[in-house]
């Protein structure tokens, strides 16, 4: 029992970790534009190096190069699905309207929040292992790879006019 306590401490901690990611915005009131794009282009990085090197690398090696890659196929082919079949808005211009910078926005973090709650399950299967070490090295890499999606969150909605808090 302790051990579930222990992997849903990390889980948890590990999804507050957003919400120290978008701590930097407290000390802000506008953030140009040219600088929201270099800090979301720093987020897209880390967290594209995360799934690269925290994510693909360590599957290759424990299931090695063709089960990840039929993996990986799965996961892209269910992306496309829910892309094609989940009703979503596709800003076309001229077709539906002046694009919203605002939809937009929401859009993205409706997709963070939804990606989190497998992050959490991931968490909690590393712990289920029963290796404490590999449960924490997940929670941590996890927690690190949430900060800056917190920031890729609220710097927008703070360009928007939303209040900091």
């Amino acid at each position: 029992m302790e051990l579930i306590y222990i992997g849903f401490t990390a889980s948890l901690l590990a999804g507050l970790a957003t919400g120290v990611g978008a701590l930097p915005i407290i000390l802000v009131r506008r953030v140009p534009d040219s600088i929201l794009d270099i800090l979301l282009g720093f987020a897209a990085g880390v967290m594209l190096a995360a799934t690269a090197f925290s994510l693909l690398v360590p599957a290759i090696e424990l299931s090695g190069s063709l089960v990840s890659a039929v993996n990986l196929g799965i996961g892209a082919l269910t992306i496309h699905l829910i892309d094609r079949f989940v009703p979503h808005l596709h800003p076309v211009a001229g077709a539906e309207g002046p694009p919203s910078r605002l939809a937009r926005i929401w859009l993205m973090i409706i997709a963070i929040t939804i990606h989190n709650f497998p992050e959490g399950l991931a968490v909690g299967v590393s712990f289920g292992t029963g290796d404490i070490a590999s449960g924490l090295i997940v929670a941590t890499a996890i927690g690190l790879q949430n900060m800056p999606e917190g920031l890729a969150v609220a710097l927008p909605l703070l360009r928007e006019k939303y209040s900091v808090f």
